[in-house]
């Protein structure tokens, strides 16, 4: 039998909660001109996982911009490319952030999380 140690998925240790909260993505490889097709990812105030079918090579440089659903936040910055799953997408981390992105972000994340936690009680009359 043969191992197939070399296709298993990345180990990923995540530092701070992720969120699916995007309204709208913009991604532009840097030194390129194309915008890129991508669906609205999961997003954490340190990085985020981005779906798209463009293969990146680890250490690729992108430029970002998005909003934020529930506050409408607009964030820019630079992020790196960590790993690329083919055909599936990659994982990025942001660089150079600035601290009130990081704030927006994680104000967004604590709404989502009380969203989450929000039980539907209905009252008897």
């Amino acid at each position: 039998m043969i191992s197939n140690s070399s296709a298993r998925r990345p180990v990923v240790t995540r530092h701070s909660p992720r969120i699916h909260s995007i309204a709208a993505i913009s991604v532009h490889y840097e030194g390129h001109t194309e915008e890129l097709a991508s669906r609205p990812p999961d997003v954490s105030r340190e990085g985020m996982f981005i779906s798209t079918s463009t293969n990146f090579p680890e250490g690729a440089i992108l430029n970002l911009r998005f909003f934020l659903a529930l506050t409408g936040a607009q964030i820019e910055t630079r992020c790196e490319v960590r790993y690329c799953l083919p055909g599936v997408g990659v994982g990025v981390e942001f660089i150079g952030i600035s601290t009130q992105a990081v704030r927006n972000i994680e104000r967004e994340i604590k709404l989502c999380s009380r969203q989450v936690r929000r039980p539907n009680i209905v009252k008897k009359k």
